[in-house]
Order: structure tokens, then C-alpha cells, then sequence
């Protein structure tokens, strides 16, 4: 497991996207009584999210905004929390710090986990630590074994295997994090459209008989302290409208923000939930 931060005294500046992960950040913060400002992105970032809270607002390409206003706030430590749907170059409108990184790291033709891990060293390199949201939030990992009263049988585990197996092939090509298999069929893979979109999918095309199971992995060499696979309450909800049958997530490598609720959902609606260990 990780290590929650030590230093109370370290201002944690908090790039936030949208989804319920950057509120229970902020949340802990104000328990902890920890430093914090928030930069919310024009488009991404939920208003209400920042209401109350010390913030700016900015252009996602607006990078060179960003740091100054992290360094003029005495920020020391950054994390990054929260959806953020990634634009085309030309809406982003870089500004100079951004058209010199995009320049000199040929990150636009990345991936999102490349363009992460790209961005994570920029930031270091401009004074910063970095860490990962199970630093503030320590119960964050999936802990490994059965999540609740419901089970998968024998013909789940065995499209557990195979949607892994497709989750860590298409996550070494940095394409996605998700794979819905049912029978042994690959119903869909996820790529940008997220999670929830390609659930969207399988209600159209699922087969007849059992549902099928949601995996989702880190990609392989994955960058831990940004984007690690993510469920929720909404996940689970949405995989039962898809007609799914339950979920499987990397133990100890992917989130569950909420576990408390997600158990309470995926029971409620007869849906296993599962950490499956990598190893």
C-alpha cells in the first residue's frame, strides 16, 4: 500500500477535473486541516466543486497561467484528480509553456497515460511533487477478493480472464483501461470515449442469457500517481443497465471511490464486485 503524506505544511495544489474523486480529495483536506488551492478548468471542472474553496479558474491550455498562479500561491505538492475530456490542439489554445512542452516532449501524439507521464516530469521539473489521490486518500485502492454477498461462477471467471487479458493488451498500446466480455465474446474495449460511453454500448449489443462482466486494469508501466482505472457508484449503476452481471478491478492498482457505496449498490442490484490480484 502507499503511504498517506506526512507533512501537514505542504500546500497541495489540486488540478481538478470532474467526478465525485476531487470533492472527497477536498473533503479530507478540510478534515485534515491540510493547505490547499484548487485550479479548476473552464469546461471541465464542476463550479460547485470549488464553491466555497480557495481556486482560479483557467484554460486547460493555459499552462503557463497554471504554474504561476501554483508557485504565487506557495503551492509544493501537486495532485491530479477527476475526469478531464481531452480536447483537440486547436480548442485547447495552447499557450507559450504549452506549445514549448508539446514541442519539445511530442506529447500531442501520445496517449493519455504518455501524455500524463510526460506532463508529471514538466512539473516536477518545475519544482513540484507529485502524488497519487491514494495519498490523501488512503482507502482508495480495490482491496483484492469478493466486494460484497454476490459472486461470479465459473463461466464469469472465465470472462474475468479473458477481459483482463484484453484490458492489459490494449492498455500496452495506451488505447484504454475497460473491457465488457460476456460468453466469451469481447462485447466492447474502452478508447477515449470513457468508461460509461462504452457501457452505453453494451445495453445495445449484449447477448441473451447471463450478462456479461466489466474489467477494468492499469495499463501496463502505468504512471500510479494520475488516471489509474476508476469505479463508482455510477459504474456500478451503469453496468446493471447495460445488463451486466458484475465488475473486476485490479487490486491494489485501480480506485474505488466510495467502496462503502459501491458494495451497497452492486448488492442491492445483484452485481458482483471483485479485486482481482495482477499478480
Amino acid at each position: 500500500m502507499y503511504a498517506k503524506i506526512n507533512d501537514m505544511a505542504e500546500k497541495i495544489g489540486l488540478l481538478a477535473g470532474r467526478g465525485d474523486l476531487p470533492k472527497r480529495i477536498i473533503d479530507q483536506c478540510v478534515k485534515d486541516g491540510r493547505l490547499f488551492h484548487i485550479i479548476a478548468f473552464h469546461d471541465q471542472t464542476d463550479p460547485d466543486l470549488v464553491e466555497g474553496h480557495p481556486h482560479d479558474w483557467v484554460r486547460l491550455g493555459a499552462a503557463g497561467k497554471t504554474l504561476s498562479i501554483l508557485k504565487e500561491q506557495k503551492v509544493t505538492t501537486l495532485l491530479m484528480a477527476g475526469r478531464i475530456k481531452r480536447p483537440s490542439l486547436a480548442a485547447m489554445r495552447p499557450d507559450g509553456w504549452t506549445l514549448k512542452f508539446l514541442a519539445k516532449t511530442g506529447a500531442g501524439a501520445f496517449g493519455d497515460d504518455g501524455l500524463l507521464s510526460r506532463v508529471i516530469v514538466a512539473l516536477e521539473e518545475e519544482g513540484f511533487k507529485v502524488i497519487g489521490a491514494h495519498e490523501i486518500l488512503t482507502d482508495l485502492l480495490a482491496p483484492e477478493g469478493i466486494l460484497g454477498k454476490h459472486q461470479p461462477d465459473e463461466r464469469a471467471q472465465s470472462d474475468i480472464e479473458k477481459a483482463f487479458k484484453i484490458a492489459h493488451g490494449i492498455g500496452r498500446l495506451d488505447i484504454g483501461q475497460a473491457c465488457v466480455v460476456q460468453d466469451g465474446l469481447v462485447l466492447a474495449v474502452e478508447a477515449i470515449e470513457g468508461t460509461d460511453k462504452m457501457l452505453e454500448r453494451c445495453a445495445e449489443i449484449k447477448r441473451e442469457g447471463p450478462g456479461g462482466v466489466l474489467v477494468k486494469a492499469k495499463k501496463p508501466d502505468q504512471e500510479q500517481r494520475a488516471d489509474l482505472p476508476t469505479i463508482g457508484v455510477k459504474t456500478v449503476e451503469n453496468a446493471h443497465r447495460a445488463g451486466l452481471r458484475g465488475l473486476a478491478v485490479e487490486a491494489n492498482g485501480s480506485i474505488i471511490v466510495d467502496l462503502e457505496g459501491v458494495i451497497a449498490k452492486a448488492d442491492k442490484l445483484g452485481l458482483f464486485i471483485v479485486g482481482i490480484n495482477n499478480d
